[in-house]
């Protein structure tokens, strides 16, 4: 949820993701961040639950933390969720299922 007087902006991630998406996939999130506040809601329910979706959303986070942002993460799938458990990320990448 974001605080009083941040800027929330939606965005949508689609997939599947592979591994060369990633550049473009952090750059964009980081134009939005840098354009329009500092709270990236992602869409996250048409992503494919796998490893390079977890890396992709793992790098998101970090990226938006190093500008004092953050990612928050919606619609995730139950397999998505297990496999972020499963890697030890529940922390990063908490979501709203």
């Amino acid at each position: 949820m974001p605080t009083p007087g941040s800027h929330e902006v939606a965005f949508v991630i689609r997939g599947p993701i592979a591994r060369r998406d990633l550049p473009g996939l952090c750059g964009r999130v980081c134009a939005v961040l840098a354009r329009s506040g500092d709270v990236v809601v992602c869409d996250i329910s048409e992503v494919e639950p796998d490893a390079v979706t977890v890396d992709a959303l793992a790098r998101l986070q970090l990226a938006a933390g190093r500008r004092n942002c953050r990612v928050e993460l919606r619609n995730a799938s139950g397999r998505l969720l297990e496999l972020v458990e499963l890697m030890g990320l529940t922390h990063v990448l908490a979501a709203d299922a």
